[in-house]
């Protein structure tokens, strides 16, 4: 697993209107390259923003890659695909559902990782989809914003950005002229994918932390979740930091389904006395989402763990605080998707004033935006909604088992 590093610049973005402010700022200073992977590009509202300035980075002779998932995306429109044409902007999307669509298991490995890296010197991470705040493909227009966060970092781990999206990027590139019988390119651009890593480890064994920026103090890395090299890295940072917290965790997920071994260190810590912090969703989003969610909260609740569920708009977090130093903030949930088939992207960050301003901001939500779950109401909820509990849990597991996965 990689290592903390310290020589870092950590800021924590909340919401689509901060992360956008930062990105475009950051992509209209491009000189030489922009590298961008997202699961929903939608541009409506302030989406078309983030797609204004990609066009006009590579429109004046920035080299821009743009990658977006299948499902998240399954389009974009003629405008838009003729105007990233025009200005030069490298576009795909990754993997689409095709005539199948869902209904072959293999699709169901997306690309759900949110991660920029803007001329090697800065990158971005979180769970901000360009979408704009107040709107949802699903459910209109929305009353008040989505919960969410990004990070905007400077410092070595930028390098572990920039090889994870070239990496990806030239990987795609080999598939798409395979499939056309172009083997020749095939092997190409396999070639580059190779290159990108061995000179990205390179590079980072010549980086030294800049002990002369006194800003640059935060220690980080990346963590990556994939199905080749890194199954488990993601959820084995998650158990680390929990099975070592001491006084304090708070985790805020959008989708919270954790297996087995997540929930073994979350129980225990409660039991030993680790003050345990839930921000869930609250709001119906999904049959599965909603409903698979809440057996789980039984063996939670009765070992002490709080459990907020936030309801006044769209929880879509993936955070995390712990002891309050140790801090995530990332595109993956705690669930099957994320831990077993997505692919994924968290930063961790270990860091006082980072840490403390992510906690104040969910221990204000949880007070200001918040709903406690009361024990005593888990157990005596309506028999309706515990069978469709149980039903949707199981519907699950089948659909795992069916994968191939124990969870």
């Amino acid at each position: 697993m990689a290592q903390l590093r310290s020589g870092h610049q950590v800021q924590l973005l909340q919401g689509g209107l901060a992360f956008f402010t930062a990105l475009i700022d950051d992509i209209e200073l491009s000189v030489h390259e922009v590298r961008f992977e997202t699961y929903i590009f939608n541009t409506q509202g302030m989406g078309a923003t983030i797609a204004q300035a990609l066009e006009r980075a590579a429109g004046r002779g920035v080299a821009v890659f743009l990658v977006m998932d299948g499902v998240g995306t399954p389009e974009i429109s003629d405008e838009w695909a003729r105007r990233f044409d025009a200005a030069g902007v490298k576009w795909q999307i990754f993997s689409p559902l095709g005539r199948w669509g869902l209904l072959i298991p293999s699709r169901w490995r997306r690309l759900h990782r949110k991660l920029c890296v803007v001329d090697g010197r800065v990158a971005y991470c979180g769970g901000v989809n360009v979408l704009d705040d107040f709107f949802d493909p699903n459910h209109g227009v929305l009353a008040f914003p989505r919960f969410d966060f990004s990070v905007r970092v400077v410092g070595p781990l930028v390098q572990s950005v920039h090889e994870a999206t070239a990496r990806f990027w030239w990987r795609l590139q080999a598939v798409r002229t395979m499939t056309e019988s172009d083997f020749q390119a095939a092997w190409q651009a396999l070639q580059k994918a190779v290159q990108v890593t061995l000179a990205s480890r390179h590079h980072n064994k010549i980086v030294r932390d800049p002990a002369d920026n006194p800003l640059a103090s935060a220690k980080a890395y990346l963590v990556l979740r994939d199905n080749l090299l890194n199954r488990t890295r993601i959820e084995r940072s998650y158990r680390k930091a929990i099975g070592e917290a001491q006084t304090e965790i708070i985790i805020a997920n959008a989708y919270f389904l954790p297996g087995r071994k997540l929930r073994q260190g979350l129980i225990p810590a409660a039991q030993r006395g680790v003050r345990v912090r839930l921000l869930l969703q609250g709001r119906y989003e999904y049959f599965l989402q909603f409903h698979a969610t809440r057996p789980v909260y039984g063996a939670l609740l009765a070992a002490g763990v709080e459990i907020h569920e936030y309801a006044v708009s769209f929880l879509h977090a993936k955070v995390a605080v712990i002891d309050g130093h140790w801090a995530t903030v990332g595109s993956s949930n705690l669930d099957p998707l994320s831990l077993l088939l997505a692919r994924e992207a968290n930063v961790v960050v270990d860091d006082v004033v980072f840490a403390q301003l992510l906690r104040s901001q969910l221990l204000s939500a949880m007070v200001k935006e918040g709903v406690r779950v009361d024990p005593e109401g888990y157990t005596h909820r309506p028999l309706r909604q515990r069978v469709l509990d149980l039903l949707s849990l199981g519907l699950v597991r089948i659909m795992l088992f069916l994968y191939g996965k124990r969870y």
